[in-house]
């Protein structure tokens, strides 16, 4: 086995929990996460030899997974959602989370996913800049931007 290889096994054992948390937060379901993080791994191996080191090979892994998620979730956009008539009843702890989950949903694309490999993954910003495809101060700006975003609308859920 290669050197590269080996190191992307490492990163992948070292992070699969976090890998799998990220993807399924991006595809929307738990079985396209597992479906994008298995295509991310495939591929990264497939195309090891496109790695040029600017940057860690988990920051690299870690493009491949965001990728595979999304296209997962280009593939099936529809996700089901629970029927409230058959829900349980919610205390304000669930309601609170509920509120969070549909203003971190609300977000633009790039919000989301940063605030995911932030605190999904816990990733640094420059790693969060390799995944994403941006420069680093995009990431403070962007992550910037999302806590405003969910600062204003869980406000506004309190005032409501």
């Amino acid at each position: 086995m290669t050197e590269l290889a080996f190191t992307i096994e490492e990163a992948y054992r070292a992070r699969a929990s976090e890998f799998l948390r990220v993807a399924t937060a991006i595809a929307g379901s738990r079985e396209g996460g597992r479906d994008a993080v298995q295509e991310a791994l495939t591929r990264a191996f497939a195309r090891r030899g496109t790695f040029r080191g600017s940057g860690t090979v988990e920051a690299w892994l870690w493009k491949a997974v965001v990728n595979a998620a999304r296209n997962v979730r280009a593939r099936s956009p529809l996700i089901a959602e629970e029927s409230h008539a058959d829900a349980p009843a919610h205390d304000a702890a669930d309601e609170r989370r509920d509120a969070v989950r549909v203003a971190v949903a609300a977000l633009p694309e790039r919000q989301r996913h940063a605030l995911f490999l932030r605190y999904y993954a816990d990733l640094d910003y420059a790693a969060i800049a390799t995944a994403l495809g941006v420069r680093r101060g995009t990431v403070s700006a962007t992550l910037s931007h999302a806590h405003e975003a969910l600062r204003a609308a869980l406000e506004e859920e309190v005032l409501a």
